[in-house]
């Protein structure tokens, strides 16, 4: 038996110019940390020759039938297509349970990915680094399953901390920031996350949001560069100590990021952040691409149990959390071993490579 984790994350500033379209042509940068809501990974051998997933979030179950080709579409495409990836078809058994409601803004599908990257790996005896986790939880989503997403949540996922991610055509850089307690003691002491009760199709609205970069759409664009400039604003902030100050400024990208794409707000988040603002909180967002899912609230001192008991009578749910920076990591292994197809997994990290423009691995900067 294996038991491997990853957590969520809270994206703060940039999120959106994660996407390929937009970072390969002006650069991107997403400041975000990961929190103590995790993904986890049951991995076991079974007695007959079968592959099995269960999944708790979504109340469905998948046997593969052994001898035939193992697809990735329809139900569970994500962990068929990450165990076909690595060659492991057959005597596994495989429990997926997420901490976070899947659709929630909070980045727990790629958490999915990479806990099973992870999990999967270490099985077959194969030492992945974070920076290789990362990049191929991106190839198999994005490349793999071609889906319209940004590359900000898998390496949140695999590195874990609060983190200044940038992506460009040449690579990616995942750069810890260096703050100090008092000052990550107070950021997180003053944030909020309230579930609105409602999930949302984040691929939708990137969807959106991608088409209308590639042709240059200029208020999306505009807005993208706006929401890039105040990622460099808040992570100064942040190294200044001003918490309130970068805390407020998540009030102006909210608005900047209202203009991605129809759908990232509507009448009753509007509502419940007008709600937040007339009780104490400086500054917030929907978590995520928008549409639904938790709104995160950073409130002026003293304010958050006001805030929190507004937004309650709003019918919003507050979930308390922690800042984490444990990234993804096995918790157990019991010995366990698969037998994978070592072609499989070298073909897969070079094509990540080319894919993504990456000239080397990417790194973590000390």
């Amino acid at each position: 038996m294996l038991i491997a984790r990853a957590p969520v994350r809270v994206s703060f500033f940039g999120g959106g110019t994660d996407l390929a379209a937009y970072y390969e042509r002006y650069g991107g940068a997403v400041l975000s940390t990961t929190i103590d809501k995790y993904v986890y990974v049951h991995l076991n051998t079974n007695a007959r020759d079968a592959l099995q997933i269960t999944s708790s979030d979504y109340r469905t179950f998948y046997r593969h039938t052994p001898g035939e080709p193992l697809l990735w579409d329809g139900d569970l495409s994500l962990p068929r297509a990450v165990l076909q990836q690595f060659g492991v078809e057959h005597s596994v058994s495989i429990f997926l349970a997420s901490e976070a409601p899947p659709g929630t803004g909070l980045g727990s599908s790629s958490a999915v990915t990479v806990a099973l990257i992870k999990g999967i790996s270490a099985a077959c005896g194969l030492n992945l680094s974070k920076a290789q986790v990362a990049e191929l939880a991106c190839y198999i989503e994005i490349e793999k399953l071609g889906k319209p997403i940004g590359m900000q949540d898998q390496y949140a996922a695999a590195f874990g901390g609060l983190n200044w991610i940038t992506f460009s055509a040449s690579g990616i850089t995942v750069q810890p920031m260096d703050i100090p307690w008092h000052v990550l003691s107070r950021l997180e002491s003053n944030l909020l996350l309230m579930f609105t009760g409602a999930t949302h199709d984040s691929a939708h609205i990137l969807a959106q949001q991608t088409k209308a970069t590639k042709i240059s759409k200029s208020i999306v664009v505009e807005a993208l560069q706006a929401v890039y400039e105040l990622a460099l604003q808040a992570r100064t902030y942040l190294q200044r100590g001003e918490v309130d100050r970068f805390g407020a400024l998540l009030d102006v990208a909210w608005q900047h990021k209202k203009k991605f794409a129809p759908g990232v707000s509507n009448e009753y988040i509007d509502h419940c952040y007008a709600v937040a603002r007339n009780n104490g909180a400086l500054g917030g967002k929907i978590a995520g691409a928008g549409g639904g899912g938790f709104l995160l609230l950073y409130c002026e001192e003293g304010a958050l149990d006001r805030v929190d008991q507004a937004l309650t009578r709003e019918g919003l749910r507050r979930m308390d959390f922690r800042f984490e920076s444990d990234g993804s990591r096995v918790l157990f292994n019991a010995g366990l071993r698969l037998k994978h197809n070592p072609k499989w997994q070298a073909h897969s990290l070079q094509k990540t490579r080319s894919l993504n423009g990456h000239r080397e691995p990417a790194t973590r900067l000390a």
